[in-house]
């Protein structure tokens, strides 16, 4: 242990580290810009620079190993004197437009200029006149707002694997862009929005759809319907001022009536349905020699990983849809029957934590219905905004109800949101169906957690059933290397794009850290606690859609509707 002095507060703490721990330690709270708590140390921003007694130069808080005897300054006028510099030389090379920004008033960079005083600025404003880079359905990049942090390399290339992103340059011409001077669509992207999360500016923003979310509303030919993403309803609250999860699912309905939406329905009816799809697919691959290990094939981003990363195990995955692409399928034939409305007039929005949602419901295939399946895709963050555009007082609004046929949901859906969710939920279902018996306890605890990867042996009848679980990319390819290689021991896998699942993905309020992210788990659990009916087969609504109109899983009109297969991406850039 180290025994220092910080601002004349003594602190004792481990050896190895660094100031700024030492900081926190004693509830100082010391600012950072290119610093992330799950990252490693870049200390190249110098905004954390404090004074060390004995040292000529300020040093950096967040590199600067503690020392026992060290006497540290956090808050002298001199540290404060080089903190407002370092802010205006920022500032000088920054877009002055935050009222036109994404990240107004959600900007570290602005929220450090307000707690400075930076007033006024003696040098001048040189930006170099980029072009935004709107080349994807997701993600855009504006590198005018860019400030060097570095954090989104880091997010791409090493928590995900992908190295879309590099630093190019030195000295005043350094910059991050996407690699060889392409454009983002050139890249091997595959759309998540980690790096809107790891940038502390509005330099990577989501492709925002309000403007035509407001033009469907407002058309009297359209009937807008929606479905919202397990892991949306425990993250909303944090967009209004509520604290994680304390948005009740019936207000939240609610104020999706009075943005201006005809229905309300769930994307947890179809995660419960894929379940029963999934689940009974894996079973046929066990039972006759398919292909495995079987992947999951609900997350997008995950999708467009291994089509362009892995294109020769693209057979390994599910042919299942996502929930919200079997949700947009089934909208447009089965509730326009059941509702008898014209489908041509339904307006499909789906309300997701994930960015790379939209580029899923632009595909081609995605549109089995006889139209697109899903119209528009909002994020968390869009569906805040427009709450808090429209005013909504969560306190005093009167909850509302889903509307019919495809809003009834079990817990094994709400779980979907958290890392391990899907394969839990197919555990409580499969077990079940293979066995005859009902689960005495219906948690496989085993595959919860923020663990990279995870894994459970399940007995099914004397069948030995090996699973695992990965979130993130980077876990995902250590994962995919092991079956490449012919090594998996699996025969079912479960891979979430994003850091802790859906309830981490890239159109999530945003926030750089994990613990966050445990924070959404933990509400997405205390739900599925809370739900009366907690495995998926046992749905009530997915019961009837089977007796109704597609009468099996897997037969022939859940095939048209509710699965499909994907190709390579053969990304020249590779």
């Amino acid at each position: 242990m180290a025994n220092l002095k910080i601002d004349g507060i003594a602190v004792e703490i481990a050896d190895g580290s660094t100031i700024l721990q030492a900081a926190q330690a004693a509830g100082i709270n010391v600012p950072t810009l290119c610093y992330h708590p799950d990252q490693s140390v870049k200390a190249n921003c110098r905004i954390c620079v404090c004074e060390v007694e004995g040292q000529r130069l300020l040093q950096a808080a967040c590199s600067t190993p503690v020392a026992g005897g060290m006497v540290v300054k956090t808050n002298s006028a001199k540290v404060l004197k080089a903190r407002r510099l370092i802010l205006k030389l920022i500032l000088a090379h920054h877009p002055q437009d935050c009222l036109n920004c994404t990240r107004n008033k959600n900007c570290e960079l602005q929220t450090l200029a307000e707690e400075y005083g930076i007033r006024d600025n003696p040098f001048e404003l040189k930006l170099k006149g980029y072009a935004e880079d709107n080349s994807t359905r997701a993600v855009v990049r504006d590198q005018d707002k860019c400030i060097v942090c570095r954090r989104c390399v880091e997010t791409c290339s090493v928590v995900q694997t992908v190295n879309a992103l590099c630093v190019e340059d030195r000295g005043s011409d350094i910059m991050v862009a996407p690699v060889l001077g392409k454009s983002l669509a050139e890249t091997a992207c595959i759309l998540c929005g980690q790096c809107i999360h790891a940038c502390p500016v509005g330099a990577i923003h989501e492709n925002e759809q309000i403007d035509e979310f407001l033009a469907a509303v407002a058309d009297p030919d359209k009937i807008v319907v929606t479905q919202i993403a397990p892991a949306v309803r425990v993250a909303i609250g944090e967009e209004v001022g509520l604290a994680t999860g304390e948005m009740p699912m019936g207000k939240f309905v609610a104020g999706l009536k009075h943005i201006g939406i005809d229905y309300v329905l769930h994307t947890n009816f179809t995660a419960d349905l894929t379940i029963l799809e999934e689940g009974n697919e894996l079973l046929r691959r066990v039972k006759e020699g398919g292909k495995l290990p079987m992947f999951t094939s609900c997350s997008p981003g995950w999708i467009n990983f291994c089509e362009t990363f892995f294109p020769d195990l693209l057979d390994n995955l599910s042919t299942c849809k996502s929930p919200q692409q079997m949700f947009g399928a089934l909208v447009k034939t089965y509730w326009a029957e059941k509702m008898k409305v014209d489908p041509s007039k339904i307006y499909s929005v789906s309300i997701m934590p994930c960015t790379a949602k939209k580029g899923e419901a632009a595909r081609p295939e995605m549109s089995d219905s006889g139209f697109r399946d899903v119209d528009l895709v909002l994020t968390t963050r869009e569906v805040g905004r427009l709450f808090r555009m429209s005013g909504i007082d969560f306190d005093k609004i009167q909850p509302g109800e889903f509307d019919p046929w495809m809003g009834k949901y079990t817990g094994a859906a709400v779980i979907f949101g958290a890392t391990g969710g899907v394969m839990e939920a197919a555990l409580r279902t499969v077990y079940e169906v293979v066995t005859g018996e009902t689960l005495a306890d219906v948690n496989f605890t085993a595959v919860r957690g923020m663990d990279g990867i995870k894994e459970a042996t399940v007995n099914l009848a004397g069948l030995e059933v090996r699973v695992a679980v990965g979130h993130s990319l980077g876990n995902a390819r250590k994962l995919m290397d092991q079956v490449r290689a012919g090594e998996s021991p699996y025969h079912f896998i479960e891979i979430m794009c994003c850091p802790g699942g859906c309830i981490g993905g890239g159109g999530q309020p945003i926030t750089k850290c994990n613990a966050k992210r445990a924070e959404r788990i933990g509400g997405i659990y205390v739900e599925d606690e809370q739900c009366p009916i907690r495995k998926s087969h046992e749905n009530p609504e997915v019961k009837q859609i089977y007796e109704d109109f597609l009468h099996e899983p897997l037969g022939h009109k859940s095939h048209q509707l509710l699965h499909t297969h994907y190709a390579p991406k053969n990304k020249s850039i590779l």
